[in-house]
């Protein structure tokens, strides 16, 4: 009797003919006669696309807008496939070998679901992954794998959160916040002393990381929090500019005095959404 297939076989096998499709397509774009622009491209020129693409999807996902979030995950894919189309055709490797090596990874790195290891749990889990990549490695140092190329604040959790799964971190919340007025004093401190401003930059950089592990001691995303208070702070400034604009004024023509009357009182009303007032 022919073994059955069940959906997820199914469903996998038509993404592989998908995805052979889309190397295929791409391999067609960079070939003789081919797009001009396609063949132009390089690992170097298609790198302000990978990092755009990259922050449109996660747009996507805080937005939660699924068709969105489906079309930049194809754009996302297409880049991926070009830069590996580049690399084989300098005979550097191929899309294949980036499919082997990532796929072994995934199941060296999970000897709880492919081996006889027994993680139980999802910190259990990340302290296993960072004990194996440890092991990979035949140099260097712990953090030396994080990219320079991050966002900063994404990068300074992340920094964070690898030293505190071989427990350099503190265990209560408090030690974090005085943490927090420590590097805030010493910031006033130098700019009082009027000092240079590279020390003036060097305060305020350990203060921003202070910060920064105070959101992931609270279990949130510096970034994601960061962009939310940018947000709101637009949309005050939006309406600000519009109180203005009905009292027959524009930005520059008021003073701070009129410009803080008026964002206070936007901070004391419900927003466009009708939420509860923000104070």
């Amino acid at each position: 009797m022919e073994k059955q297939e069940t959906p997820a076989a199914t469903g996998h096998q038509q993404s592989g003919v998908g995805f052979q499709s889309l190397c295929q397509i791409v391999a067609r774009l960079r070939g003789p006669g081919g797009c001009p622009w396609d063949r132009e491209q390089t690992h170097d020129s298609l790198l302000p696309a990978l990092i755009e693409e990259a922050y449109e999807t996660a747009g996507a996902v805080r937005a939660d807008d699924t068709a969105n979030f489906r079309e930049e995950l194809g754009d996302l894919l297409l880049l991926v496939v070009m830069h590996a189309e580049i690399a084989r055709e300098a005979g550097r490797f191929n899309i294949d070998d980036v499919l082997g090596d990532v796929t072994e990874k995934l199941i060296r790195r999970h000897p709880h679901v492919f081996g006889e290891s027994d993680a139980r749990d999802s910190g259990a889990v990340l302290k296993q992954w960072e004990s194996i990549k440890r092991a990979e490695k035949t140099g260097g140092h712990y953090l030396d794998g994080l990219a320079a190329a991050l966002p900063a604040l994404i990068r300074a959790q992340k920094a964070q959160a690898k030293a505190a799964r071989v427990n350099f971190d503190w265990t209560e919340l408090r030690d974090v916040i005085a943490k927090i007025e420590e590097e805030l004093g010493e910031t006033k401190q130098t700019i009082v002393a009027a000092a240079n401003e590279r020390a003036v930059e060097d305060e305020i950089g350990d203060l921003l990381f202070a910060v920064a592990n105070l959101a992931r001691k609270c279990k949130l995303d510096a970034e994601m929090a960061l962009q939310a208070a940018t947000n709101k702070f637009i949309a005050r400034f939006n309406r600000l500019e519009d109180e203005l604009q009905s009292r027959g004024k524009r930005l520059g023509d008021a003073d701070l005095a009129e410009l803080d009357e008026i964002w206070n009182q936007i901070k004391k009303t419900p927003n466009a959404q009708g939420s509860k007032p923000n104070v």
